[in-house]
């Protein structure tokens, strides 16, 4: 045996005596727990998935079309918008504006309504899916493209040659890698976001069997819907992953970007404001005539204008305003920890694999299988186990957001410049060493890119999970006003959390824009 073939083949045994003692806890453990309605074993999950067979086969080929189908259009979107930010920088920041806040709107209450202007069929799994995915693969290639050394736009430039070029010959290079992580992240995404479309009123599919299964308290059902969910978003991850190994070109080249001088307050403020009336401008524009091109209902659709006398309180003396209020604080006691605390176990166990790559090999295929379980099928179960409090719900939401930031981070640590760790091991640096002086700071790119995308993932994840299972909060609202014909409150909801999603996101790019402006100066705009 090659001296290659002898970790690989040490690795996959340690995988594989890993997932069969999990599969022992997993068995002992839903055995222990039998009667409390928590969690299936193995071996029961295995006997519903050989009864129902051609059942669960159907509503996955049902849900897995749609999530196919969206996930294939929601990253063209990604790509194109990012091909024009580039091509044109003055658009850039409006192009991720509108980007960002259509990524934000809640797809617990766009759900009813994508529902009402398609009908019965896949359209609202299909849209939905889209909305999932093109964010979180837009921002890691924005970050990809820059990603390349000032020599390589110099040699380009001293052909003649200009931006197109530049795109083809250099950036696309640089971005593969980036592009690969975020195509890995929306996959499980896509297929969360296909089976959120079903709850909406869809005939059949895997979310329409996850809604049975709750209802009846088939705990086998659902797990056996979890896992399959699971196997496919593990499969379609590790598809992704081989061909994106057969793209690698080698180790990252050294970037030395000059440092940009910075603009001035005045300018940063008028670029701001410029950014704010353009996205303002284009949002309002799409949502006024999207209204009128649909020729949607005035009974369900409203306005900017409906919508702004609603918040104003001038009708009906501040009820949906108060209402809101409650709900927001509420959801932000779960959705600020969780964020939180997904962000900070993402980063430190890609740090802890870049030190133990042994570990690697064993702890990764367990980390994506706990992300590609979707929200919506986990989220009855683990309130169950861990209550119907501040613990179920914040421990939700920090899964959604620990996979997105462990997989940017552990891409980032990779893009670690070679030459600069040669120098330290020829003058004998620990790892630790060379992990806080050249790793982490190729890491910040790729991280911050994840914070800023998992603002409106956690946002999803917690408003999710109050429609579900806790009953609380504004994703309890929407939906209550949805299923009440509460058009109004429900059109205010989607303002609100949509406003303090791109609040959020713009603290976290806040706090990027000083920490890169040191370590990651190719980064700038």
């Amino acid at each position: 045996m090659s001296a290659p073939q002898r970790p690989l083949r040490r690795r996959r045994s340690e995988v594989l005596v890993a997932a069969a003692a999990s599969l022992v806890v997993w068995e002992l453990a839903a055995r222990a727990l039998g009667g409390a309605y928590v969690l299936a074993a193995p071996t029961e999950i295995a006997a519903v998935m050989w009864t129902d067979a051609d059942l669960l086969w159907r509503a996955l080929v049902t849900t897995g079309r749609a999530a196919v189908i969206g996930f294939v259009l929601g990253n063209l979107a990604a790509m194109l918008l990012a091909i024009v930010a580039v091509l044109l920088p003055v658009t850039e920041r409006v192009i991720t504006a509108v980007a960002l806040v259509v990524f934000c709107l809640p797809l617990v209450a766009t759900g009813p309504v994508l529902r009402v202007v398609f009908g019965a069929g896949d359209g609202p799994q299909i849209v939905l899916a889209a909305l999932a995915v093109y964010y979180t693969t837009m921002i890691p290639l924005l970050v990809g493209v820059r990603a390349a050394p000032a020599a390589w736009f110099d040699l380009v430039r001293s052909y003649g040659r200009g931006r197109w070029t530049q795109l083809r010959v250099v950036r696309a290079r640089a971005a593969a890698p980036y592009l690969i992580a975020g195509l890995q992240i929306a996959a499980p995404a896509a297929f969360l976001g296909a089976m959120v479309g079903e709850f909406t009123g869809a005939e059949s599919g895997m979310g329409v069997l996850t809604l049975r299964a709750s209802r009846d308290l088939d705990v086998d059902l659902t797990w056996a819907l979890a896992v399959i969910a699971t196997a496919v978003s593990v499969l379609a991850y590790a598809a992704i992953g081989a061909v994106g190994r057969r793209w690698d070109t080698g180790r990252p080249a050294l970037i030395l970007a000059p440092v940009r001088a910075r603009a001035s307050a005045r300018h940063r403020a008028r670029d701001a404001l410029l950014t704010a009336l353009g996205a303002t401008a284009v949002l309002l524009g799409l949502w006024w005539g999207g209204i009128q091109a649909i020729g949607l209902s005035p009974f369900f659709a409203r306005t900017p204008w409906d919508v702004a006398v609603v918040l104003s309180g001038t009708v009906d003396g501040g009820a949906v305003v108060g209402a809101l209020l409650d709900a927001v604080g509420e959801t932000a006691a779960l959705a600020l920890p969780g964020y939180l605390a997904g962000l900070v176990a993402g980063a430190g166990l890609a740090i802890a694999l870049t030190l133990a790559p042994r570990a690697a090999a064993v702890s990764m295929p367990f980390a994506i299988a706990l992300r590609a379980v979707p929200i919506v099928t986990t989220a009855p179960l683990v309130v169950l186990l861990l209550g119907r409090g501040v613990v179920g719900g914040v421990a939700l939401v920090a899964v959604m957001v620990f996979f997105p930031t462990l997989i940017a981070s552990l891409e980032g640590l990779r893009q670690a410049p070679g030459q600069a760790l040669d120098v330290l091991r020829s003058y004998a640096a620990p790892p630790l060493t060379q992990l806080i002086r050249v790793r982490i700071p190729a890491m910040l790119p790729a991280f911050f890119a994840a914070a800023r995308m998992s603002v409106p993932a956690a946002v999803l994840a917690v408003t999710v999970v109050e429609w579900l299972a806790l009953g609380t909060g504004v994703g309890s609202l929407m939906a209550l006003a949805a299923s009440r014909s509460g058009y109004d409150l429900l059109a205010g909801a989607v303002v609100v959390v949509t406003a303090l999603s791109a609040v959020g996101y713009a603290l976290v790019s806040a706090i990027e824009a000083r920490v890169l402006r040191i370590y990651a100066p190719e980064q700038g705009t």
